[in-house]
């Protein structure tokens, strides 16, 4: 038996008007998901703990098997898993974000949060821009690290956990009250505008009609963690298919296989063939049990607040990674039991991660079901299928 979880980053939503009062997910065509739905089973399920703040980083720990109230120490430890930045136990870890703020306005904090993506800025012209920074604000205490996209890492030796605000929560928002409370953080923040406001690369991107990166962004403090190997408890040998450091980190701190495919940048238009064929690759031939397929794109759609590309980014998952993973595996005559979720909604109206569930689906070849349902938040939330705890759901995929 082989086993799949393909997860659509912040995939739920809310209904939404122009959509005629139906979700992203509800509106998409994706006659898979449907298909495999009517074979199988949906439901909800409860990826964020209560009084937790609702991330990628605690939801996908949480799907992973891992109860985040336990093994969560911070959404950029496990990052700078991924990227190789070394930690010690002093040190504190926080996501650098290369971010657009808005540039007419006469001090830094009077400016607005545009985008936190910086329109999903290229790694190799983020990794010019970070040279920049580095150059100038490097020191002993702060060791800045090139991640992927717009997405960064600083290591602040002897540092502190401090409670930093998340861009994306604040898009559109005067960052003046929103800015780090620690002196030395801030300060850096505002250099990092002043060294890249005029950047090359930004005069070349202003031009072409894309959004400057033109600031750095420090958030999700944390400690290194301390995860245990994904075989330990499973008695599987589990692979991670992501192009987010977030991810590919979490892969790295359980001792699982991390597949990085060329062209997968964590956006709309990433390589969806590529990703399904690793797929395929590693459970038929490297004979490994189990394979986490992750898709960023819808997420970062919900951040846009783009409803158009989120029904897109859902379409192309459901046509591009989840077709074709299942008609391979049926075609290589192997059994498997498939669970596709989000781990989190990112709601179009909201731009941002609410906590509330998810819904599932639950196909195994070996039992199909005929059922009329289809896959979507409404249909999964009326059956009586429910798992409030998270983190028991890979329990119930594996079938321990």
């Amino acid at each position: 038996m082989k086993y799949i979880v393909v997860l659509g980053d912040g995939m739920a939503d809310q209904p939404i008007p122009e959509l005629g009062d139906k979700t992203p997910l509800e509106y998409a065509k994706t006659p898979m998901m449907d298909s495999l739905a009517q074979l199988g089973e949906i439901g909800m399920v409860h990826t964020i703990p209560d009084g937790m703040k609702p991330g990628s980083d605690t939801a996908n720990l949480s799907v992973l098997g891992y109860n985040p109230r336990k093994y969560y120490s911070g959404r950029s430890p496990l990052e700078a898993l991924s990227i190789g930045a070394p930690m010690k136990d002093t040190d504190i870890a926080l996501r650098c974000n290369l971010v657009t703020l808005s540039e007419d306005e006469d001090t830094y904090e009077e400016r607005t949060i545009i985008d936190h993506s910086s329109d999903e800025i290229s790694t190799e012209d983020a990794a010019i821009l970070l040279e920049a920074v580095k150059r100038e604000l490097q020191t002993e205490q702060y060791q800045f690290y090139v991640g992927t996209s717009y997405r960064h890492l600083l290591i602040w030796d002897k540092g502190e956990v401090v409670d930093l605000v998340q861009p994306h929560d604040v898009l559109g928002q005067k960052i003046g009250d929103k800015l780090p409370e620690n002196r030395d953080l801030r300060e850096m923040m505002k250099k990092s505008y002043d060294i890249l406001v005029n950047h090359p690369i930004n005069v070349e991107r202003r031009k072409k009609g894309l959004h400057p990166a033109n600031s750095c962004w420090f958030w999700g403090a944390g400690t290194k963690p301390a995860l245990y190997p994904f075989t330990e408890r499973t008695h599987k040998q589990g692979a991670m298919i992501s192009a987010v450091d977030l991810l590919k980190g979490i892969a790295v701190g359980t001792s699982m296989k991390v597949i990085t495919v060329d062209g997968a940048n964590g956006g709309l238009d990433t390589n969806y063939e590529g990703k399904a064929n690793a797929a395929l690759d590693v459970l038929t031939k490297d004979g490994y049990d189990f394979v986490y397929v992750h898709l960023e794109g819808p997420d970062e759609m919900g951040h846009q607040g783009s409803v158009e590309k989120k029904v897109k980014a859902i379409e192309r998952l459901d046509e591009r990674i989840i077709r074709p993973i299942a008609e391979g595996l049926a075609e290589a005559g192997e059994d498997f039991r498939m669970v596709v979720l989000p781990d989190h909604p990112t709601p179009i109206s909201l731009r941002t991660h609410t906590a509330d569930n998810v819904p599932y689906l639950l196909y195994d070849s070996t039992a199909e079901r005929s059922e009329s349902w289809h896959y979507n938040e409404r249909e999964a939330a009326q059956t009586a299928n429910f798992i409030p705890e998270g983190h028991k759901l890979i329990e119930y995929l594996l079938q321990m």
